[in-house]
Parts: C-alpha cells; sequence; structure tokens
C-alpha cells in the first residue's frame, strides 16, 4: 500500500503545483480551493507512506517523480519547454529514484 499511498500523494501535490499558476496570488477561488484541497491531500497520503518506509526515501522519491511531473505538466499545460541542462538534470533526478528503489536497502518491496 506504500507505494499505492505515494503515487495518490505525488499525483495530488502534482495537480495542486500546476493549479497554482491558476491562483493568480490566491485571488481566484476555485483554482485555491483546488490547490488547498490538493496539498492536504498530498500531505495526507505521504504521511500514511511513513508509516511504512523511512521519511528521508520517501520524500526523495516525492519530491523527485514530483519534479518531473510539474516540469512534463509545464510543457504540456504552460509551453514552458526546460532548456537541455535542466533535461539532464531531470535524468538525474529519475536516475536517483531508481537507484534508490532497486538497490536501498531501505525501502521495502
Amino acid at each position: 500500500m506504500g507505494y499505492l499511498y505515494l503515487a495518490i500523494a505525488i499525483v495530488a501535490e502534482v495537480i495542486g503545483t500546476t493549479a497554482l499558476k491558476a491562483t493568480d496570488g490566491f485571488t481566484r477561488p476555485l483554482p485555491s480551493l483546488v490547490v488547498v484541497a490538493s496539498y492536504a491531500a498530498a500531505f495526507y497520503f505521504l504521511a500514511l507512506v511513513l508509516r511504512v518506509m523511512p521519511v528521508g526515501v520517501a520524500y526523495a522519491i516525492w519530491a523527485g517523480v514530483g519534479t518531473v511531473l510539474i516540469a512534463v505538466a509545464g510543457i504540456v499545460v504552460f509551453r514552458q519547454m526546460p532548456d537541455w541542462p535542466a533535461i539532464v538534470g531531470m535524468a538525474l533526478i529519475v536516475a536517483g529514484v531508481i537507484t534508490i528503489n532497486v538497490f536501498s536497502g531501505t525501502v521495502r518491496h
């Protein structure tokens, strides 16, 4: 269940962060509500993950995968194309998440 909850936390965080731009500084009520609800869900499910996974590992995966998905959302939704150094950096983040999941003894499979 840990990975399912982590996936839900990541998706909720990506939804909230993507909607953050639409709040216009929290002056628009509906996008602001989406942000607050999404972040609340993200932290709730992240807290559930911490019952079965070390905080450092869970946060590294959550932040790393979330960062890459936000970048993809930026490309798709806002037409914000990252440059090559940003793409290389995100590839390194993905490599780090894979390394943690495949080789780390701190992650329970």
